[in-house]
């Protein structure tokens, strides 16, 4: 991994992963996408000790074959973080809490709320809590959405945008995001949170549609399938390739400057849905794809066009997005050809 930009607090890559290097690190949802290459990383370049939590909820992308390589490395422990007695050991001890775990399909979040609401809240709260008794100063952060702004009133979107979310997964992640700030002027605790949107990369989940777009229309690439367009895929969007994301979450996690701050992630260039796919294209010849209507169930929770002002990150930390989409593309799919086997599960 190479850290895009060049961080205001004058840090290099070599000096950043030394930060970390022995440093206690949880990393909660750490089989899954996102916190499996966080890990990878903190291990193999780092020398961090890392703990992992997980509770390997079905069809959320947990997958121990994230871990190869580094399994004898990190700690993993199997459950959920909102059980106080599993968590408490590890959280009095932590130094760094990535808090990734959660559930991101904003579909199962209108067919199934009461779940979302404990995997994107009840549980964080949990927590929370736990460290408010057990290490209440420890440093977090939070791995938020760009879906609490809803539909966004204008482009690009920066953090004073109002949130109004569309659906139970973006209320959800934005009352798990008031947890951190509410607990941190109760007791200290150190939050960061940063917005997510389209992450992209290895390790992540391909086997079913409904976290979204991006790694279903990889799955159709890898197997030659013909790619849907919903109503043209007019739609803007941004897209961070993996690594771009962890470069991102190792600044902010060490970075005073942080403390207490929101910061939206995104790629600086606006692609519509249709460009991605063309690119994909590129990547993959022979690929056909079609316009199709969009689905009725998919339409009242679309936010329509969105990108990012990420101008915030990149003043207090020096962080913009580095790799192209079509370099990521690239990557991405070379990864799963070279493990077919641990990711092409059936539908």
């Amino acid at each position: 991994m190479r850290l895009a930009g060049k961080p205001c607090f004058s840090m290099t890559e070599k000096e950043l992963f030394r930060v970390y290097q022995n440093r206690r690190v949880l990393i909660t949802g750490g089989l899954g996408f996102i916190g499996s290459n966080l890990a990878q990383v903190l291990v193999r370049q780092a020398g961090a000790r890392v703990c992992l939590i997980d509770n390997e909820a079905p069809h959320c992308g947990s997958n121990i074959r994230n871990l190869d390589g580094i399994e004898k490395d990190a700690e993993v422990l199997l459950g959920d973080i909102g059980d106080a007695d599993l968590v408490r050991p590890v959280v009095r001890n932590v130094e760094i809490i990535f808090n990734l775990a959660g559930s991101i399909s904003h579909i199962d979040s209108m067919t199934h709320p009461h779940q979302d609401l404990h995997a994107n809240a009840g549980a964080h709260l949990s927590l929370l809590d736990t460290c408010r008794r057990e290490n209440p100063g420890v440093r977090i952060l939070y791995a938020g959405t760009r879906q609490v702004y809803g539909r966004p009133c204008s482009l690009p979107v920066d953090e004073s945008h109002p949130a109004c979310p569309v659906d139970f997964n973006g209320v959800h992640k934005l009352l798990g995001e008031g947890y951190h700030f509410l607990y941190a002027s109760l007791c200290g605790l150190r939050p960061t949170c940063l917005r997510l949107t389209n992450t992209y990369g290895p390790r992540q989940l391909l086997h079913h549609p409904r976290q979204g777009f991006v790694g279903w229309f990889i799955r159709q690439a890898l197997l030659g399938e013909e790619l849907q367009l919903f109503g043209g895929g007019h739609q803007l969007r941004d897209f961070n390739f993996v690594d771009d994301v962890v470069a991102a979450m190792l600044l902010a996690a060490v970075s005073e400057n942080a403390i207490g701050k929101i910061y939206n992630l995104g790629s600086g260039a606006a692609v519509s849905i249709r460009n991605f796919v063309e690119t994909l294209l590129t990547v993959c010849p022979g690929l056909t794809f079609r316009d199709i209507d969009f689905p009725s169930e998919r339409r009242s929770i679309d936010i329509g066009s969105y990108y990012a002002d990420c101008s915030r990150i990149r003043a207090d930390l020096g962080w913009e997005a580095a790799t192209p989409l079509e370099e990521g593309l690239r990557k991405t799919l070379h990864f799963y050809r070279d493990n077919r086997s641990a990711y092409m599960m059936p539908r």
